[in-house]
């Protein structure tokens, strides 16, 4: 009978209390991520299948990343103008129908313009997804949901990997219907499940992205995430490439990746509710600096054991920032206006992908040696940067209504 009683407020504790319509989101969020199969083998894709060269393979995915930077800000509106349900939903349908056009597109213009508006509406959903999660929940339980959506995305997108790797065996076409499919069926759920929650309009204020921009201690918030964001991306565009250099096997890089994902999905439900008693600043800073050291200590690593060691200890840093940056743009933002903020904060995530690899590359081809020290130190100044704004972040009282 302990045992059950344990057992059940252990889940109570992670997962109670919170609305339906946050179920549905998060189911949705789940299938939709266990359809990720595109991204992440694109570059395979446009090489192997299509016969595309290297450098027009850059170019395809270097416009997927400039769609990215211009779907946060115009998602962000989009959501406060004409709602979260309809943005998210329209998002959904409009990446499934580029997906499947994408998949037939055989020349190099064509594959240009489809990456292109791929990257615009592949992830319109993010700032819809944070304005409804900040329109249900109050705000004593949004760390743990936006870490319990953070936990549903990292579980998806690992078992994605995994059979994203068998299917391609079969064609490359089949990872486009997949996640065509699963995309429709997110905006399905969305669709019929969850209600409107964008404020009346009668009630709501106006307002414009100018007056988000005008938030400095908002600017500062996304400042010191653009500066995390950079130091984490490595982990998919210079790490690979650094470990290949070192003369290690694909499968050293697979296996190092595959720690982070285990120790996410077991490791972050554990966490949740113990971090929440604690300033969501100070356990958003000291994620940000174990990040940088992770990353630090790959200058030492010259093993796939070794390798695999730092992954965990950044890791460890991603588990203490799940979910934190969501609830507080949800603090700092206006109801009217949380479309907006959390397209700027994306926006800051959309900027990273597509400056990492840049700038990780050239660093790695002028000074290896410094790579990682200087990335590590990049993540212990976005902690400064966020125990400096701490206090303010404090004083500024929450956004309920």
């Amino acid at each position: 009978m302990t045992t059950v009683i344990n057992r059940t407020g252990f889940l109570r504790s992670r997962a109670g209390g919170l609305p339906r319509p946050f179920w549905v989101l998060f189911g949705g969020t789940f299938v939709n991520r266990l359809g990720t199969m595109v991204e992440p083998f694109i570059g395979i894709y446009l090489t192997q299948a299509r016969g595309v060269s290297l450098a027009n393979a850059g170019l395809v995915m270097t416009m997927f990343g400039v769609g990215s930077l211009l779907s946060q800000p115009v998602a962000g509106w989009l959501a406060d103008r004409l709602g979260r349900r309809v943005t998210l939903t329209g998002g959904m349908v409009a990446t499934a129908v580029t997906m499947l056009a994408l998949g037939y597109t055989t020349s190099v213009p064509g594959l240009v313009v489809g990456m292109l508006v791929l990257g615009v509406v592949v992830d319109a959903y993010r700032p819809a997804s944070q304005a409804i999660v900040a329109d249900l929940v109050p705000p004593e339980d949004r760390p743990r949901a936006f870490g319990l959506l953070f936990w549903a995305i990292n579980l998806g997108f690992s078992v994605a990997m995994v059979a994203g790797g068998w299917l391609a065996r079969s064609g490359f076409t089949v990872l486009f219907w997949v996640d065509a499919v699963t995309c429709l069926v997110f905006g399905l759920l969305v669709w019929r499940a969850i209600p409107e929650t964008r404020p009346a309009r009668e009630h709501a204020e106006p307002g414009r992205f100018a007056d988000v921009l005008r938030d400095r201690l908002m600017l500062a918030f996304v400042l010191s995430n653009l500066a995390y964001a950079l130091v984490y991306l490595q982990a998919y565009s210079t790490l690979p490439l650094a470990m290949t250099g070192q003369g290690l096997p694909t499968s050293a890089y697979g296996m190092a990746m595959a720690v982070n994902g285990l120790l996410i999905v077991v490791v972050q439900p554990l966490t949740t509710s113990w971090l929440a008693r604690f300033d969501p600043s100070k356990v958003l800073a000291a994620g940000f600096a174990l990040v940088g050291l992770g990353f630090a200590l790959t200058t030492l690593m010259s093993s796939a054991a070794g390798h695999a060691a730092a992954v965990a200890v950044w890791t460890l840093g991603e588990v203490l920032t799940a979910g934190i940056p969501g609830a507080i743009v949800a603090a700092l933002a206006p109801p009217h206006l949380r479309g907006r903020y959390s397209g700027l904060y994306g926006l800051a995530w959309s900027a990273a992908a597509l400056l990492a690899p840049l700038l990780g590359t050239r660093l790695l081809a002028s000074a290896p040696g410094l790579v990682w020290p200087l990335f590590g130190a990049l993540g212990l100044l976005a902690a400064a940067g966020q125990l400096l704004i701490g206090r303010t972040l404090r004083r500024r009282p929450a956004q309920t209504t």
